[in-house]
């Protein structure tokens, strides 16, 4: 059955690796009754800068975490490359903080992966769009009626306060 839910998606990617990004959002976009938007950052549209501290950090991380806070799950290219990339480990904290899921795609083509014991990774997946769409869709939060204005145990406590079971 056709799912009409459209998931929010950040995915944590290095630009200097382009290729491996482009190549993820063609999957996700090709992937057969799964509608998605995506809160990640491409090179070409990237984040303004504080308007009168130019080099601040603290900005551009703010917004980042923002677009995190508002995703249903974070999709991590699984790269060699992402322990040593500042930006990368800063969004999967932030990920973490915000209790979204992170799906960990196996770079295409690669054979090895780096070790994600430590990192906090929900699932590791292969690079085909069946495996990527099934984990985002498994693991990503439920949504209903107010439940973009809270996270962790607040969205618990929201749950169980407003929604109504059927009594036995």
């Amino acid at each position: 059955m056709y799912s009409t839910r459209q998931y929010k998606l950040f995915i944590s990617h290095a630009w200097d690796y382009g290729e491996d990004y482009d190549k993820l959002v063609g999957l996700l976009n090709s992937a057969p009754f799964f509608r998605w938007t995506n809160l990640s950052v491409p090179e070409d549209e990237r984040l303004p800068n504080h308007p009168t501290l130019p080099k601040s950090y603290r900005f551009l991380v703010r917004q980042l975490d923002d677009r995190i806070r508002q995703a249903d799950c974070l999709v991590l290219i699984a790269a060699m490359y992402f322990h040593h990339r500042a930006w990368i480990q800063s969004e999967i904290e932030a990920a973490l903080e915000y209790n979204k899921p992170i799906v960990a795609v196996k770079p295409y083509g690669s054979e090895r992966v780096p070790s994600l014991d430590h990192v906090g990774i929900t699932e590791l997946v292969g690079w085909n769009s069946v495996s990527v769409v099934s984990a985002i869709k498994r693991h990503s939060v439920p949504k209903f009626a107010g439940a973009d204005m809270y996270s962790g145990t607040e969205l618990q406590t929201f749950y169980i306060e407003n929604v109504k079971l059927p009594r036995k």
